[in-house]
């Protein structure tokens, strides 16, 4: 006799008390302005104190040159963070631009891809899609962005980008010129 699962039975597993689904989220961190690894420092602090979001992962810090940005700005440095929430994606974000505002990031309307004192981007949140002007999932330019790729790639190898396939694939089409390791920098969880 085989036993079929019980379909009133909750897993309790990969929902929370109010049953909010619990799904994996991907933010991408850059700095080019000010002491910019105290900003990111400070950015994964934030995230970790975030309710409702348990941190997974920090990657390794890189440094890259800045992309489509004004000729005289200074290199970014750069970093993913993995999370397990049960935030909608919305709060998620609003949480994100709360965190950059905290660390005085300006926006410019002026100005394509300003410098910033802070970038917090969701990459992706589960397997949700948006296409709004307030949220768009996935990013729609990090598939091109090894300065997002990579950081991911080391800290999640096996991961997939929604729709597009796996991180690895991706890193190897964009490739990683620009891309410095920085072996002498670390983000911690505190």
């Amino acid at each position: 006799m085989t036993e079929t699962p019980n379909p009133h039975i909750i897993n309790a597993d990969t929902l929370t008390g109010e049953m909010r689904p619990i799904r994996r989220a991907v933010l991408a961190l850059g700095s080019n302005l000010g002491d910019r690894l105290s900003s990111l420092q400070g950015a994964v602090n934030a995230i970790a104190d975030t309710p409702d979001v348990w941190v997974t992962a920090v990657s390794p810090v890189y440094e890259t040159q800045p992309v489509d940005s004004p000729p005289d700005a200074e290199a970014y440095l750069n970093a993913v963070v993995l999370i397990d929430t049960t935030l909608a994606a919305n709060r998620l974000m609003d949480r994100a631009l709360a965190i950059e505002d905290a660390f005085d990031r300006e926006r410019d309307a002026g100005v394509h891809n300003a410098p910033r004192t802070l970038d917090v981007d969701l990459i992706v949140v589960g397997d949700r899609r948006s296409d709004t002007d307030a949220l768009q999932l996935p990013h729609p330019q990090a598939h091109e962005r090894a300065f997002v790729l990579r950081p991911w790639y080391d800290v999640d190898p096996g991961a997939e980008f929604p729709d597009l396939g796996p991180v690895a694939d991706l890193l190897a089409r964009v490739g990683q010129d620009g891309l410095v390791l920085c072996d002498d920098l670390a983000l911690s969880l505190e």
